[in-house]
């Protein structure tokens, strides 16, 4: 998804205005200056250095402000196209130069880039300030709104045209100016902090790692996994023994597998006190004072908490309307972990076990469960995920879908060698777009899994403006007897962000500001999430999952244990996603400052909510990055929200068929291709033909 954005992107990308810093000239051999001459206008990564940033961003910012000023000045009478569709297409410049630097910040970063972003940070808030806050251009905005009723608009421009009055009104363009200056501070503070949080998040990641060094350590780890610990181990400088880290591929393995109870609890231990060490990248301090300044700022514009200065753009619309559906959704989801709990502890006994379930034990124990009950584990799995046949089944479930055909373009410029690139098209060869893969950990990249935009797709000037997508993640790597076979989460994951990267490829909009997934926070989930429906349907694992050395089919024995071990650990999986959501919303419903500190606000909302010792919060405040370092503060809700609409909407295509074309053209059209042209649930009950029922969602969890 739009996985996680930070506040510099949203500066930039999201009417952002201009700085004040001197005049100088454009720099004649800055690539990012000119249109890019390369194959469909991708950037010219072989030609990009990190000092091509900085003066680039000025440049952005100063011509941006020549093409506001004249909007602002013009002497004609305000209209939608010469005020409203030229404030969208103003700062061209600006948000090429914004899309490859803030997608290289998170994907391949430096020392370097991260200086780049912080020295720009207050730079872009100052600047986006000076458009949202700008008189002359709100006083025209204004006019063309005041005779929204009265003009001839289609639907997309009536929305472009409330959107963007909103978002001058929320920015503070009808405060008085003590405090407009005062929320300019506010913004520029919050945009360095953010950055500041997830570099802390970064260097923690790359900082830890467990080095084992007597092999009977290992016990219970599976062969490739102590392969990729051996190849970790030699590529940082401890050879002859076995590594593992923080991410993903090789933290959760680990605690599914290994034996040494010790070194798990080690393992999980360094990860949820990550950001929280009293050293220089503790995160306490950032996070309290974060949720001060969003506070600060709501109530200026007028809002009782930060929550409800987010909820208003939300389908969610209000706290309450949040807190009802997660708590609507935690008391099943409770009882069913706390049963989970007692089944894990009674196998610990069965063991001759003595101790009590631990939250380091609850994955070791799982697996064991698993196996006991539907003779699977994720390893029996692995070798039927080889990376690029699941993403080859996920390319043809597009194909089947829409009509889309992906083809690699091999000779294109790319940022990283683990990059690969390929051409989006319709059937008949109508170029579509292009989208970048990027699938494995490195110590430049940041954790999790998002979709982004190079370049969002819009019309410009009659034409229109294709998109450049990427997708990346942090999946298991290749060693050197086998190649990348990921785990059953990390299949789910691949096609999860590829329906995010659909819904920028597909997207038919004129204009940016609504394009792709520039859609209410707790809808764009939706095209990400019922992608995952069909990963795991047979039908679609006998299209994909292949032994990848006999390359026959997953079998139709372990096709059925995956169906019936589909509901296997719900409990655990909702209660510990919910308890980061009612966190989320604790921080964000603050009507004054924490009283108490982080670590103890935090206990005191889990303890609100009794959850159970045995699981730990999925994000810890210091490292939820979600919501202090990306674009979801108020808003991780808004997951389990667009499951409501995506388990729901995968209805439609099992009562009319997986592939049904009927379904899936209205699909692409209503939801895919509109992007934030129209409010969300009227999209959705034009696909629907009704309002979404949470039935689906808990029968598909198991938790009815």
């Amino acid at each position: 998804m739009k996985e996680l954005l930070l506040l510099l992107a949203l500066a930039a990308l999201l009417l952002a205005g201009c700085s004040r810093s001197a005049s100088r000239p454009d720099v004649p051999d800055n690539p990012l200056l000119v249109e890019f001459d390369t194959p469909f206008g991708v950037p010219p990564f072989n030609r990009l250095q990190a000092d091509h940033y900085p003066p680039a961003f000025v440049a952005g910012m100063e011509r941006q402000q020549v093409e506001i000023a004249a909007i602002a000045a013009d002497s004609r009478p305000p209209d939608f196209e010469n005020t409203i569709a030229a404030l969208d297409a103003s700062g061209e410049l600006l948000q090429r130069v914004s899309g490859v630097f803030n997608n290289l910040l998170e994907a391949h970063t430096s020392d370097r880039l991260q200086q780049i972003a912080q020295d720009v940070a207050p730079q872009l808030a100052r600047h986006s300030d000076d458009i949202l806050m700008n008189a002359a251009l709100f006083q025209r905005i204004r006019a063309v709104y005041d005779r929204r009723t009265s003009l001839s608009l289609t639907p997309e421009q009536q929305t472009l045209l409330e959107k963007t009055y909103r978002d001058f009104v929320r920015s503070g363009a009808g405060l008085p100016s003590d405090k407009q200056a005062r929320l300019r501070d506010i913004n520029q503070e919050l945009a360095v902090l953010s950055l500041q949080f997830g570099e802390h998040i970064l260097k923690e990641d790359n900082a830890f790692e467990l080095v084992i060094e007597i092999r009977s350590d290992l016990a219970g780890l599976p062969d490739g996994v102590i392969a990729a610990a051996a190849e970790a181990a030699a590529e940082r400088g401890h050879a002859g023994r076995w590594v593992f880290t923080l991410h993903k591929p090789s933290l959760i393995p680990f605690l599914q597998y290994a034996d040494r109870r010790d070194l798990r609890e080690k393992m999980f231990t360094a990860y949820i006190n990550r950001g929280s060490h009293g050293n220089e990248l503790d995160n306490k301090a950032i996070v309290a004072k974060i949720a001060a300044l969003r506070l600060e700022r709501a109530n200026l514009l007028g809002y009782p908490t930060h929550a409800h200065y987010i909820l208003q753009e939300n389908m969610a619309q209000t706290p309450d309307k949040v807190y009802a559906l997660l708590r609507r959704i935690w008391e099943p989801a409770l009882r069913r972990a706390r049963a989970e709990a007692q089944d894990l502890q009674a196998l610990i006994r069965d063991e001759g076990g003595e101790f009590a379930l631990q939250p380091w034990d609850w994955w070791y124990y799982t697996e064991k469960l698993r196996k006991a009950r539907y003779d699977l584990d994720e390893e029996m799995l692995r070798p039927y995920f080889q990376l690029e046949k699941v993403r080859a089944g996920v390319f043809m479930v597009a194909n089947r879908l829409y009509g889309i055909v992906l083809e690699e373009l091999p000779d294109v410029p790319r940022y990283h060698p683990d990059v690969t690139v390929f051409e989006v098209k319709e059937a008949d060869g109508t170029h579509i777009g292009v989208l970048y893969t990027d699938y494995f950990p490195r110590a430049s990249k940041r954790g999790g899994a998002w979709m982004d935009a190079f370049r969002q797709q819009h019309r410009r000037d009659g034409r229109n403006v294709p998109p450049i997508i990427c997708n990346v993640g942090n999946f298991s790597k290749p060693t050197a007897d086998n190649p990348s076979l990921l785990s059953l989460d990390e299949t789910l994951t691949m096609f999860h962000e590829f329906g995010h990267a659909l819904h920028g490829l597909l997207s038919d909009c004129a204009y940016l500001r609504l394009s792709g997934t520039d859609v209410a926070q707790d809808f764009v989930e939706l095209p990400s999430q019922i992608m995952e429906h069909w990963a795991l349907e047979p039908e679609v694992l006998k299209m994909y999952a292949h032994h990848y050395r006999t390359g026959e089919p997953m079998p139709d024995e372990l096709i059925e244990k995956i169906q019936q071990s589909k509901r296997f650990n719900q409990g655990f999986a909702t209660v510990e996603f919910l308890a980061a959501a009612f966190l989320d919303m604790d921080w964000h419903t603050l009507s004054a400052p924490p009283a108490v500190d982080v670590l103890e606000f935090e206990r005191q909302s889990l303890a609100a909510i009794d959850l159970i010792p045995e699981i730990v919060v999925r994000y810890r405040s210091p490292y939820f990055s979600h919501i202090f370092a990306g674009g979801y503060s108020a808003g991780y809700y808004s997951y389990i929200w667009s499951e409501v609409l995506d388990t729901d909407a995968f209805q439609a295509f099992k009562e009319n068929g997986l592939f049904d074309p009927a379904t899936a053209a209205s699909f692409r059209r209503n939801i895919l291709a509109a992007g934030g042209s129209e409010e969300p649930m009227t999209l959705y009950k034009r696909f629907r033909g009704a309002a979404p029922d949470i039935e689906p969602l808990l029968e598909n969890r198991g938790l009815n």
